[in-house]
């Protein structure tokens, strides 16, 4: 079923960029490997859906043809039945924590270089004022950034000395990035100094080429390039970003996305079983829709309460903070859903 699951949604894609492809001549190889590594990544995003299905597929046809009953007729306890289901989730689980942490994120390299060169070649920064420690003690600012020409506008920059107390103000009306020579090209430049004896100097620039502590991808990176990190990487980048003063909601919460999803299996299984398990009139149509419309209820579940963890105050008695907000968020829907599956195992013929 995954297989078949990922032939469509290459299909699909493939429709969908087909025409930036033959524009930008994307190399055949090239595209073949993309496709390839798009796979394991579709196959990822929805194992816990598709083994769902699979699950209410098997169980279903073994309670229409009576099997179940026979079973537990003949004196199996159910949870003797749901035995062999957990075994192979737990293998299911072993295998998507390897995919989810390691594998995955190589696959989505190969699978970004691709897009970044022949699909999608530009990208626009949504955020606006954002604040970066560059250096210790060095305070950037852009109130916004066009990335597609590696400039941002309304520049400031302050130094700050070992006593806290403010040394230079730069200020510009925007600054471009020149990757070529690692510099900046700032405009209307006003550069104010501060001294110890209580004085102050301006000095005023129309054009500067200056180094400065700091990159573009400081202030904006695409999305994507979160997910090509393993999990080791991801925990390094999120001390780098958090030490920038940038917010880490976002972040925290993929990575401890990447340990809840693979466990979501065992949640999807126990449902699965106990709503299959029960021989019904509709048949296996039935089970089908139900499975669909739990699947779907729990995606729309978990993306809902992603979005509001993002955007919620810290609770003051949270003890670990902004971490704890964002791992109960990531493993909420697994509690909620399991709680469900519980009601309805209870419930289930024994």
């Amino acid at each position: 079923m995954l297989g078949l699951f990922c032939i469509v949604a290459v299909v699909f894609d493939l429709v969908e960029n087909i025409g930036r492809l033959i524009s930008n001549d994307a190399p055949l190889c090239g595209t073949i490997k993309y496709y390839f590594s798009f796979c394991f990544y579709f196959a990822n995003l929805l194992s816990g859906f598709i083994v769902f299905l699979t699950i209410i597929w098997f169980t279903s046809r073994l309670a229409q043809k009576t099997e179940i009953i026979a079973m537990l007729s003949g004196g199996m306890s159910f949870p003797r039945l749901l035995r062999p289901y957990f075994i192979a989730a737990s293998i299911l689980v072993v295998f998507s924590l390897v995919l989810t942490h390691y594998v995955v994120p190589q696959a989505n390299r190969d699978k970004l270089d691709f897009e970044i060169q022949w699909v999608h070649v530009n990208f626009h920064v949504k955020d606006q004022n954002m604040y970066r420690e560059v250096a210790p003690g060095t305070i950037a600012y852009f109130r916004s950034i066009t990335y597609s020409r590696l400039t941002g506008y309304k520049f400031q920059m302050e130094h700050w000395g070992k006593d806290e107390k403010l040394e230079q103000r730069i200020v510009a009306a925007k600054g471009t990035w020149i990757p070529e020579d690692s510099l900046w090209r700032l405009i209307n430049v006003g550069v104010r100094d501060f001294h110890e004896d209580g004085t102050e100097t301006f000095k005023f620039v129309n054009r500067i080429d200056t180094v400065l502590p700091m990159r573009i991808e400081d202030f904006a990176q695409r999305a994507a390039v979160v997910k090509t990190m393993t999990t080791s990487e991801l925990n390094s980048y999120i001390e780098e970003v958090r030490a920038s003063g940038a917010d880490v909601s976002s972040l925290l919460l993929k990575r401890y996305s990447r340990t809840a999803t693979p466990f979501a299996i065992f949640v999807l299984t126990f449902i699965g079983v106990a709503i299959a398990s029960r021989k019904s009139r509709g048949g296996l149509g039935v089970h089908l829709l139900a499975a669909v419309l739990i699947g779907f209820t729990f995606v729309f579940t978990s993306r809902l309460i992603t979005v509001y963890a993002a955007a919620a105050e810290v609770p003051a008695w949270l003890p670990h903070g902004l971490d704890g907000v964002q791992f109960i968020a990531a493993w909420l829907p697994n509690f909620i859903f399991g709680l469900f599956g519980y009601f309805i195992y209870k419930n289930a013929p024994k």
